[in-house]
């Protein structure tokens, strides 16, 4: 069993399940991402890292078509996600699943109503089932004793958590990851990073994982892409990554507060004027 998973995994390893080609998007005319070329086979989890408001998560949004490209495009299964229709784009959608930062999850529903959501938009299954597919995300997320609480009761890990149940009940071909790790204690970063590899080796699921942590990242990342200046700047292994000798690199991994990429956001120094001297 085990050497016929690795050799469909191997088959399906010569067609790239996502392609971004020279995608490229401006807001209010200034460049948020620039030719950004990116390739995934499926079972490959690639990590796309870069300083605090770069364009990463614009790429997700990007990917999953929820905005379009000034340029460019994005295939998924050799189809342009942008060139869909409403209704061809909700069907293809349902293969991608997307945990967004801030978890995303339906205020008014319960927990276990937010995880069903998917399930009971998406399939005619009966609601036994739904019941208990629901039930098994939540267990492997270490949260189905929470199943009756409302978002607002929870915290923002606990919150997170419940996002990536949610994202994953379709049991989809890619998994969209944006700082999945942010807001949890060491141990349930521990259990994300083990389940995500666990998704990849049974079910050969393919990741992009926006995120900071590049603990995390040493861990799960086949690829890691860094992105400066709009633009991917590095791509590797993380060894690749880790002993780099680019400048813009070095400071991301070592974290330095000075050098080639700005701390400060770029500024309007004429509405900057104005605002000083209104």
């Amino acid at each position: 069993m085990v050497e016929l998973m690795q050799k469909n995994k191997k088959d399906s390893g010569n067609v790239p399940l996502l392609e971004v080609k020279d995608v490229s998007f401006k807001r209010d005319g200034r460049d948020i991402l620039k030719n950004i070329n990116l390739s995934l086979h499926k079972g490959s989890i690639v990590a796309v890292m870069g300083p605090s408001g770069i364009g990463k998560t614009t790429l997700l949004s990007l990917i999953n078509a929820l905005i379009k490209p000034d340029s460019g495009e994005v295939l998924f299964n050799g189809i342009n996600m942008h060139e869909l229709s409403w209704t061809e784009l909700y069907k293809v959608r349902a293969k991608i699943g997307h945990m967004f930062q801030n978890g995303a999850l339906f205020s008014h529903l319960s927990v276990f109503d937010n995880v069903a959501f998917p399930l009971r938009e998406n399939t005619n299954l009966p609601e036994d089932m739904i019941r208990d597919l629901t039930t098994l995300k939540l267990e492997a997320v270490g949260l189905r004793g929470i199943a009756a609480k409302m978002p607002e009761q929870l915290s923002g890990g606990m919150a997170r958590r419940v996002a990536l149940a949610r994202s994953t009940a379709l049991d989809p071909e890619l998994m969209l990851y944006d700082e999945p790790f942010t807001g949890q204690d060491p141990i349930s970063s521990g259990v994300l990073t083990t389940s995500i590899m666990k998704m990849r080796d049974i079910l050969n699921l393919t990741s992009i994982i926006v995120t900071h942590d590049l603990q995390a990242v040493t861990k799960v990342a086949d690829v890691v892409h860094i992105i400066g200046g709009g633009e991917i700047i590095a791509s590797g292994s993380v060894d690749d990554i880790l002993s780099s000798s680019d400048p813009a690199v070095r400071q991301f991994v070592s974290g330095t507060a000075d050098g080639c990429i700005p701390f400060h956001y770029p500024t309007d120094k004429t509405l900057t004027q104005d605002l000083i001297y209104a």
